[in-house]
């Protein structure tokens, strides 16, 4: 096998830590309606289930890369395989709420420790001219495992109409939320094993002082010349670094860096708080508030995984050619449109039942239950809801919610549809893959590291806050709202990027320090 073969291969099987990583924090939308019930959680209880994951990844971050230094990167991305794994497995065989909590908790800890390490260990690995491709191959793989967690949870959901032998011996149809959670272990644990064919990242060895061990594994990826001027270059690199003094938290706020870190801290909250993971973690349910039940909310979640994958890919084909601020501005007043679409959908349903719609609901029970709604006009989803749990109580609500929203809503589904897709697109090709970009550009090399750390951590409370109420503003507030509020931030965000990003595309790092530095 040549060296670039074996540089592909390596990077391939150190990416799958990003599949992972995707298909863990969005498998949980296809579980949630399943949970909720099962635990007979409210609608924060079920928002802290998704979000604490997101906590947990957010402190697991910044401890990676210490202990990375310590221990080192492939070490570390096997403890990652073995957590993905123990969470999978424990969480789809959890007795209880709180044991289901800490066991997401846990793979919490693999998703922040492989965004960090696999795009790293690939850096280490690859020589210049192939690094940004080959860095990607981790940002594609997060992608790809968005897409094969809708698609597995589609999967697995449809099996329980099946009439196979095997299908009822493995109780999927009573337990489809645990066999989607659990089905995540195979490919964590086909990770582990790959992870015995990767090397150990010659930069770490060369910082143990492991200089023969560092060339032998760097020939394996360059000619020999090459690899010896490479280790060269990393003692240097490494020599330099060692006397110097780490920066601190305190540095990113001199006056000298308001404007970066004003454009860093925006663009990153901008990136969560217009409600990507809202759609991500639960898009089924989102689906569902339009009336086209559960089978029919499951297929359309894939959609909006394969459009995630596809505007992405093309992201990276024109982020270099059409640039970071056209992007921006293309993407997120996009975002802005197509949720003012969803709002838009959302206000002009009503709800509506009659003896024939109610004849739809699959329950004896609660069709005897809601006879009393019969007739009865509910202009808006949250005073229909409201009139359901009284008739029904929280738990017969919510576990049936599905089936009465589709009898009594009167809307255009395809709205919605278009709304998801068209909101999805647009975040995919720009805030999406542009923010991390951006900030690998407009910081100065004396606190980058520890300016990225911090609006990372910014970014990453944001997206636990939105995941964390989402469940209760569908409630509370109602879908208009909720996406209307989406679009707002979206709106003002695009005034922002007009007035304050600058274009970074073709300008050196040093140009750019000039241009936004305060001296």
């Amino acid at each position: 096998m040549n060296k670039n073969g074996f540089i592909v291969i390596v990077a391939t099987i150190v990416a799958l830590g990003g599949l992972l990583m995707g298909f863990d924090a969005s498998v949980i939308s296809g579980v949630n309606k399943f949970v909720q019930i099962d635990f007979n959680l409210t609608d924060l209880e079920l928002g802290f289930s998704v979000s604490s994951l997101t906590i947990i990844a957010a402190l697991a971050m910044i401890l990676a890369g210490p202990l990375s230094d310590k221990y080192g990167r492939k070490a570390l991305l096997r403890i990652c395989a073995v957590i993905f794994t123990i969470s999978a497995i424990g969480s789809a065989l959890a007795p209880n709420f709180a044991l289901f909590l800490v066991l997401r908790m846990l793979g919490g800890i693999g998703v922040g420790a492989s965004l960090i390490l696999a795009p790293m260990y690939i850096a280490e690995i690859a020589p210049p001219e192939q690094r940004g491709k080959l860095v990607s191959f981790n940002q594609l793989n997060i992608v790809i495992g968005i897409s094969l967690a809708f698609f597995s949870n589609f999967y697995i959901l449809s099996l329980g109409d099946s009439d196979a032998t095997w299908v009822e011996t493995l109780g999927i149809k009573e337990n489809n939320w645990r066999w989607m959670l659990g089905v995540e272990a195979v490919p964590a644990v086909l990770y582990f094993f790959g992870l015995y064919l990767v090397p150990r990242s010659p930069r770490w060895l060369l910082m143990k002082q492991k200089e023969k061990e560092a060339f032998e594994v760097m020939c394996k990826f360059r000619e020999e010349d090459e690899a010896r001027a490479d280790v060269v270059a990393v003692q240097e690199t490494l020599k330099q670094d060692k006397g110097k003094e780490k920066t601190p938290l305190t540095e990113v706020f001199k006056p000298a860096f308001t404007l970066v870190l004003t454009i860093g801290i925006v663009v990153g909250i901008l990136q969560q708080i217009t409600g990507i993971n809202s759609v991500f973690f639960y898009a089924p349910m989102i689906f569902e508030q339009s009336g086209i039940g559960t089978d029919a909310s499951f297929i359309q979640a894939i959609l909006v995984g394969l459009t995630n994958l596809v505007f992405t890919i093309l992201a990276m084909l024109l982020i270099d050619k059409l640039g970071r601020k056209p992007l921006l501005l293309i993407g997120v007043s996009g975002i802005a449109i197509f949720m003012g679409v969803l709002a838009y959908g959302f206000s002009t349903a009503s709800y509506s039942l009659t003896e024939e719609k109610l004849a739809m609901i699959s329950n004896t029970e609660i069709r005897a239950q809601l006879e009393p709604l019969v007739g009865q006009n509910f202009e808006n989803d949250v005073a229909y809801k409201d009139a359901c749990r009284n008739a029904l109580g929280d738990a017969k609500a919510k576990e049936f919610e599905s089936e009465v929203i589709t009898a009594a809503i009167s809307m255009n589904p395809s709205l919605i549809l278009v709304g998801i897709l068209g909101f999805v697109a647009c975040f995919a090709i720009s805030l999406g893959p542009v923010m991390w970009v951006l900030f690998s550009e407009l910081f100065p090399l004396k606190i980058r590291g520890v300016a990225i750390s911090f609006v990372g951590f910014v970014n990453s409370a944001v997206s636990a806050g939105v995941q964390f109420v989402f469940p209760w503003e569908l409630s509370t507030i109602g879908s208009t709202m909720t996406f209307l509020i989406y679009g707002l931030f979206a709106l003002v965000g695009v005034i922002f990027i007009a007035l304050r990003v600058p274009e970074t595309k073709g300008k050196s790092l040093e140009e750019l320090e000039a241009i936004l530095i305060k001296k």
